[in-house]
């Protein structure tokens, strides 16, 4: 008989008391749940909590909310629910045996079919993994309200399953079962079909039924399709696979590592058949060739000979927000999967939000390379050690996207050995020991002119040259710019190129001009802005010299300028300009002159629209520009 108790997760949130639904309807009391049932038997710390209930930005009240959270949640449950709730310092855990969740009968059932693939009864550890998939409802946490939980757990579940349909479809490969597999793998291999070890699988399955024609057809399509959006050739699992077809060879292999090409290098634990190889790099924009310099850089630092025993080769692509280092990145990372067979593994570290913590991070690495949620350690020092331990000797890429300081991303720099680092960032990190900086520019006019066509049609650029080159002015070179500015256009196709010129150059409108859908400059802008290095008591702010320079509609400045400006000496007013040199707010010097292009001049404008300038205003006279209007926003 089954427990009369049931928390159920794997689809809508639901707990069932002798089949009567206990209804939780609070949404952060159902965050709470959640996360509870995520790591059953297992002490959730209230800082934990409180990152899921907030979305990773907590107040400072949050310890103390998410206690009466969990106090009402217990109330909603009742009293034989709510018992399992018990509090641990630092938080909570909820008690339960494995009969009592869904997602304990789910590992319960994955791990009897291990133990009968190991001896030899393939039947039997098929029967135990479609049990554990029959018992995914839908998808699981849609009902719950936490984008970082999403991101976390979400992300944990959904790669959990797949691998779980994987080796299921393996089992029944070597039990010659193919015919009978074919219609549920077409269908996965559609939601899916970048997921190359599920096409794999379709095509072996193809093979042996007869279908080789089929099966060599989807090798062809989806290697176009990877092409196309990834700018990447099959991995070498899947181009095995095809061999093994053309050569016509189908000798039955064990169940867990039906289409796993031998090693060709001792490797113990990567060896593994059941080790997941995560394949986490996002799709990618294509790359222009104004970027082949870069490129090559990225291939040559990634590919190079073993660093020294103890290290790690890590490249960091650094530029201004919108110069598309993450679009260079991930296709280097792409081009590059080749060379690393035991995974890829990818973290969106923060653009212009809060930093996303390491240990975040770490969590989620360390499900995706298969340690079991409750073997996670909840100690920061614990998780990297068991990380860098998982990883040492293998060859892995790491790519951590929008990284905001060197203390981010050391606790994830992968173990010693074949595996490599991949960092963008709009910094530098030159404390980031043994990296090298690979530099993305703004693009020069001619690079420009050539995005801007490949949007708007080449036939546009050359029927009004002048405007397109005015366009790509107004954008600075930035690609996220143009790509915003044409598609402006596309939307609006029955103006000219000279109309979206002229909208471009009033500096009142440009940011306003510079956005559709989801894509804007001004968030970019802002990111840069508030990562804006302040200095210490004595200097001068250098945010405080940005909205000066954007109250005189100031193009160009010196340190001299500055100076005068402020009424401080030119040393302070350097140290100033240069804080926003690293922000990316001011191009460096040249000759002594610091430049504002169009975008810079339009941003700091809005600041100085919104700023209480009073005399500093009138003190702009000193260094000879003409001082802006200022009229207040809002």
């Amino acid at each position: 008989m089954g427990s009369p108790l049931k928390f159920l997760l794997l689809g809508p949130l639901s707990v069932r008391l002798h089949a009567r639904e206990v209804h939780v309807s609070a949404p952060r009391q159902r965050v709470v749940m959640a996360t509870l049932l995520l790591n059953a038997n297992h002490v959730v710390s209230v800082d934990r909590m409180a990152r899921y209930v907030w979305d990773g930005a907590p107040p400072p009240s949050a310890a103390a909310t998410v206690r009466t959270y969990v106090m009402r949640l217990r109330q909603a449950l009742g009293e034989q629910a709510g018992a399992r709730i018990v509090t641990r310092a630092p938080g909570y855990l909820i008690a339960l045996t494995e009969e009592e969740s869904d997602l304990g009968q789910f590992t319960a059932y994955r791990r009897r079919a291990a133990c009968r693939a190991e001896s030899g009864d393939l039947e039997g550890s098929s029967a135990e993994l479609a049990k554990a998939l029959e018992l995914w409802r839908n998808d699981p946490l849609a009902d719950i309200p936490s984008q970082t939980l999403h991101d976390v757990e979400g992300r944990y579940l959904h790669e959990l399953r797949l691998q779980t349909m994987e080796l299921r479809f393996d089992a029944e490969l070597a039990l010659n079962r193919h015919a009978e597999l074919v219609p549920e793998l077409w269908r996965l291999v559609r939601e899916h079909p970048l997921r190359e070890a599920l096409v794999g699988r379709l095509m072996l399955a193809l093979f042996r039924s007869g279908r080789q024609s089929e099966a060599l057809d989807l090798y062809q399509r989806t290697r176009a399709l990877l092409v196309e959006q990834l700018g990447a050739e099959p991995s070498a699992d899947l181009r095995e696979v095809q061999r093994r077809i053309l050569a016509d060879e189908d000798r039955p292999r064990p169940a867990a590592a039906a289409l796993l090409p031998a090693a060709t290098e001792p490797a113990p634990c990567w060896d593994n058949p059941g080790r997941p190889r995560p394949a986490q790099l996002p799709a990618v924009l294509p790359v222009l060739t104004a970027r082949s310099e870069q490129l090559n850089d990225l291939h040559r630092i990634l590919t190079a000979p073993q660093p020294p025993t103890g290290s790690v080769a890590t490249a960091v692509v650094t530029g201004r927000g919108g110069t598309g280092k993450s679009a260079l990145a991930l296709r280097a990372a792409h081009a590059l999967r080749g060379s690393f067979p035991h995974g890829q593994l990818f973290a969106d570290l923060g653009a212009g939000r809060r930093p996303l913590p390491p240990g975040t991070v770490l969590c989620r690495f360390l499900t995706d390379l298969g340690v079991p949620r409750a073997d996670i350690p909840a100690d920061l020092a614990e998780r990297e050690a068991l990380y860098r331990s998982l990883t040492s000797g293998s060859r892995i890429l790491v790519v951590l996207d929008n990284a905001h300081t060197s203390a981010q991303i050391r606790p994830l720099i992968p173990g010693s050995g074949g595996s490599r680092l991949l960092v963008t960032s709009r910094r530098r990190l030159a404390d980031l020991d043994g990296a090298y900086a690979v530099t993305v520019p703004p693009l020069d006019e001619a690079a420009s002119l050539e995005l801007l066509g490949s949007i708007v049609g080449q036939a546009r650029i050359a029927a009004e040259p002048q405007a397109a080159r005015s366009v790509v002015t107004a954008c600075a070179g930035l690609p996220l710019a143009i790509r915003i500015a044409g598609a402006r256009q596309l939307e609006r196709p029955h103006r000219s190129l000279s109309d979206l010129a002229e909208r471009l150059s009033d500096t009142g409108r440009l940011l306003d001009e510079l956005h559709t859908g989801d894509l804007g400059m001004r968030p970019s802008l802002d990111a840069d802005h508030t990562a804006l290095r302040r200095h210490p008591a004595g200097g001068i702010d250098p945010g405080v010299v940005f909205t000066a320079l954007g109250a005189t509609n100031a193009s160009y400045t010196s340190r001299s300028r500055v100076g005068a400006m402020l009424r401080c000496s030119e040393e302070r007013a350097e140290e100033a300009l240069d804080a926003l040199v690293e922000a990316h707010l001011l191009h460096p010097p040249r000759a002594g002159r610091y430049r504002l292009d169009p975008l810079l001049q339009a941003y700091a404008r809005e600041h100085a629209q919104s700023a209480d300038l009073g005399e500093l205003v009138s003190q702009a006279a000193l260094f000879g520009a003409q001082a802006a209007p200022v009229t207040r926003v809002g």
